[in-house]
Parts: structure tokens; C-alpha cells; sequence
């Protein structure tokens, strides 16, 4: 059984990454329900939570059902993310997840995210100083490295675990590769074959399939598995993951009604969560997901991606419900 803390995540979990603007909690309720053992809220700014700003205690919310979950936070200040820890810890999430891996220029500009790849002491001084914050397990979410000439993660992997952090996640890119070309698993697998590693070591980087996520958990002894880009707008990616996983069959692809029962749940939940407008805008990145796959239905998705109001999409689905499929 593998675990963070004493939170029991099942034999081999999978997590949802966190991905800004996607992963908020109406979201992640759908992705808990068809499989998804772990989530973690979208990275919220250290300075944000600890001046109260209202937009990152909003991402702090989440439901019973989403349980485990953790509260990622990303900052570049030692004692800001020690205060923004103390701050999550009042909602009583089951972990706090350090953000060390997002490679987005405007957040490592301001030294967060993967840009302490480039500072590795201090990176293991905010770690050290969050985990003595705090009485809840801290985990860490990383990359390889900086850029191929500074793949330091096997170094990184042990340091953190020795200050404290009770679980590592680790994306198989540096921060120059940003999204671009393959994931490189090898080094991954090195953490985890590594014999004084001893906390959990997690995956992530292009699976998007059942045989994908059995390939790496075989060749590469991981403990759990990330799924990001391919769980956007996709959440049944977890239900064919573990049904490959456990019967080596693959579940039948959604039906159109299916997807749109999720799509309809998915705008209505957050529309309680966020409003219409920011429902409206953002839930537009998602439909091309939800309906992948749907012979013909091109000009149905350029439509509900250019409908200028949360009313007019939901009569849209409607239509297409009851009139084209």
C-alpha cells in the first residue's frame, strides 16, 4: 500500500497533475468518480494566500469526495511559502505539495517553480523550512532538471527525502523542454532503483493510455502515476487505466450522451464554483476533450467554443443531444 504520511493511496494510485485554469474542484470531483485515486488543486502563489488574496484562497476549496488531495503552493521567498503552508494547513487538506517543476516563463522569472532547478540549496532550505511549518506530510513535484547538461535529479530526490518530504513526483522533461519532444523516463527509474530512496516516487510525462501507464510502471518500478494533458477534458483516461491495469481490457469509448451528461455537470458545478464568465472562458479549452473521437463533429465544437454565453452552450448540448446523435 503506498502512502504519504499515513494517507493510504491504494497499490499503484493514480493522480491527477495539477494544471492551472483545468484542474479546479469541479473538475477534479468528475476525474475522483471515473478512477483518479489522488488529486492536488491547481498551484496556488505563496504571496497570494498569505495576503489573502481572494482568487487563491477560492483555489484552496475542495469537497469531501476529493479526498486525498493536496494543496500545491509554488513562491520563491523561504518564508512566504512557510506562512502560505500554515495557511493550508487551515482547510485540512491531506498533504502540501511544493511546486518545483512548472516551467512557465512568468513564473520562473520571478524565481518559483522549476527556477529553483537552477538554485538546488535553496530549493532544499524552502523544502526543509516548510516541512518543520507544518504537521502535515509535504510533497514535492519536480523535473529532471534545469536542461540536459543539469539532470540532477537523483541527487535532488535523496536531499529531500532526508530533510523530510515524504513523497516526490517527478515530470520526465527539464524545464528547457518545457512540453516539447518525449518525456524521458530513465532517470525516474533511477530514483526509485536508487536503495536509499525510501519515500514514494511518482511518474509523469505522456502517458495517455492503459498499456502506456503499464509499460512505465514495469520497466520503471514506480510507485504511482501523473496524468496531466491527457486527463484535460478526458476524465474517463483513469477508468481505462485501471481497467488495462487490473483485466487487460480496455471500457467502450463514452457514449455521446455520456460525454454530454459530463460536459452539462461539469459547466453547472462550475458555475456555483466560479460564475458564468470565467465557466464560459474556461471550460472552452476542455470541449475539444470531451468530445474527441466524434465522427463529424468539428463545426459542433467551433460552435460551443464561440458561443457567446454559458445559456446558449447548454442549449447547444441539448440540440445536439436530442437531434444530431
Amino acid at each position: 500500500m503506498v502512502k504519504i504520511g499515513n494517507t493510504e493511496l491504494g497499490e499503484f494510485p493514480l493522480i491527477l497533475a495539477p494544471m492551472e485554469d483545468v484542474t479546479d474542484s469541479p473538475f477534479r470531483v468528475i476525474c475522483k468518480e471515473y478512477g483518479a485515486d489522488v488529486l492536488v488543486t491547481e498551484f496556488i502563489a505563496a504571496e497570494g494566500l498569505i495576503r489573502d488574496a481572494e482568487k487563491s484562497h477560492n483555489k484552496m476549496t475542495f469537497h469531501s469526495s476529493e479526498r486525498p488531495i493536496g494543496i500545491q503552493i509554488f513562491g520563491e521567498n523561504v518564508e512566504s511559502m512557510m506562512k502560505a503552508a500554515s495557511v493550508a494547513e487551515t482547510v485540512s487538506p491531506d498533504f502540501i505539495d511544493l511546486n518545483f517543476g512548472c516551467p512557465v516563463r512568468k513564473i520562473v522569472m520571478k524565481g518559483g517553480g522549476a527556477a529553483l532547478l537552477q538554485d538546488i540549496p535553496k530549493m532544499i532550505r524552502m523544502s526543509e523550512a516548510v516541512v518543520k511549518s507544518t504537521s502535515l506530510p509535504v510533497t514535492v513535484k519536480t523535473r529532471l532538471g534545469w536542461d540536459d547538461a543539469h539532470k540532477e535529479i537523483v541527487e535532488i530526490a535523496e536531499r529531500l527525502q532526508d530533510i523530510g518530504v515524504s513523497a516526490i513526483a517527478i515530470h520526465g522533461r527539464t524545464r528547457a523542454q518545457l512540453y516539447g519532444g518525449e518525456a524521458d523516463w530513465t532517470l525516474i527509474g533511477e530514483v526509485k532503483s536508487n536503495p536509499r530512496m525510501r519515500i514514494p516516487v511518482f511518474g509523469n510525462g505522456d502517458v495517455d493510455s492503459g498499456l502506456k501507464a503499464e509499460e512505465m510502471k514495469n520497466r520503471y518500478g514506480v510507485d504511482g502515476i501523473l496524468i496531466g494533458r491527457a486527463a484535460t477534458g478526458n476524465p474517463w483516461i483513469f477508468r481505462e487505466i485501471k481497467s488495462w491495469l487490473k483485466y487487460h481490457t480496455i471500457p467502450p469509448v463514452p457514449t455521446i450522451a455520456e460525454r454530454i451528461s459530463v460536459v452539462r455537470r461539469h459547466i453547472e458545478t462550475s458555475i456555483s464554483y466560479k460564475g458564468d464568465r470565467a465557466t464560459l472562458y474556461e471550460l472552452r479549452k476542455l470541449y475539444g476533450g470531451y468530445f474527441r473521437g466524434i465522427p463529424n463533429f468539428k463545426s459542433w465544437r467551433l460552435k460551443m467554443v464561440t458561443t457567446p454565453s454559458i445559456e446558449a452552450v447548454l442549449e447547444l448540448l441539448t440540440l445536439i443531444e436530442t437531434t444530431v446523435y
